[in-house]
């Protein structure tokens, strides 16, 4: 068993680096391979250098649920569990009894996922381009126990669109960084796939595109459940307004931050 001085030592050596979880993050990779000093050492001086915790360890958690992840696929964050609650309020409002759920940009699953977990009489649909990600998708799926379909596809492509049935609800935390925000991304975030994170000039590209292809794939009534970036929200609102999207509403994350953009499809479009 590894002692506190050495446990100290592998802080420090983080601090020394400017990590400022180096609590944290020394507790769990202690916490993962508690007898192994030399693959503990490893990964503190990986991780000292800038490399993500989440891809360290391998598999991190998202609203309780343990997700695999690597570089092919975005880190699941806390501020994405809100649109698990806003869909669950969606189909308990509603009174939906089986919904057909489709998620855009699925990544990792995590959120096609729980929410299969969360609503086991649901049919979720899983579509991601990336052929690496989808392989850690049906990782997911397994892990978690979750029958969900998975679709290697693009979400921009008519033809993906027309392959679903009529969606009761679609999610999709898209590409949303500016050529801005990618030129000056922390560290860590260097290490995401930049294919799952640059939106177009002005981050906006994949708001447009799948608000004006999706449409048609949503019931009358139906939603549309978007992630948004900080100070997206109003940009986000004026593409569903002017694709006649109604009832819309904002919901903040733990940060105060505008996360969610939701909105529902008129019975006439």
């Amino acid at each position: 068993m590894v002692n506190h001085e050495f446990f100290r030592e592998c802080v420090s050596l983080m601090e020394d680096n400017g990590i400022d979880s180096a609590y944290f993050d020394t507790k769990c990779i202690f916490e993962d391979f508690p007898d192994d000093k030399e693959k503990i050492l490893s990964l503190v001086k990986r991780r000292s250098e800038g490399y993500p915790l989440q891809y360290l360890l391998g598999q991190w958690e998202f609203y309780g649920y343990p997700f695999r992840v690597n570089e092919n696929v975005l880190i699941p964050r806390a501020d994405t569990e809100l649109i698990i609650e806003n869909v669950i309020d969606i189909v308990r409002k509603n009174n939906m009894k089986s919904p057909v759920i489709a998620d855009l940009c699925s990544g990792s699953g995590c959120i096609g996922i729980t929410l299969k977990k969360q609503i086991p009489f649901a049919e979720v649909y899983a579509v991601e381009i990336s052929e690496k990600a989808i392989e850690i998708i049906r990782e997911n799926a397994v892990l978690n126990s979750a029958d969900i379909n998975i679709l290697n596809a693009d979400v921009l492509c008519p033809e993906t669109a027309a392959k679903l049935p009529a969606l009761d609800i679609i999610v999709c935390n898209p590409p949303y960084l500016t050529q801005q925000e990618m030129d000056t991304l922390q560290k860590e975030v260097t290490f995401e796939p930049s294919l799952a994170l640059f939106g177009g000039a002005d981050g906006l590209d994949f708001y447009r595109k799948v608000t004006s292809l999706w449409k048609n794939s949503l019931r009358k009534d139906g939603w549309l459940v978007y992630e948004s970036g900080d100070g997206q929200h109003g940009d986000i609102e004026n593409i569903l307004g002017k694709n006649n999207f109604y009832n819309i509403i904002l919901s903040r994350d733990l940060n105060n931050i505008i996360r969610n953009v939701t909105a529902q499809k008129p019975e006439e479009m």
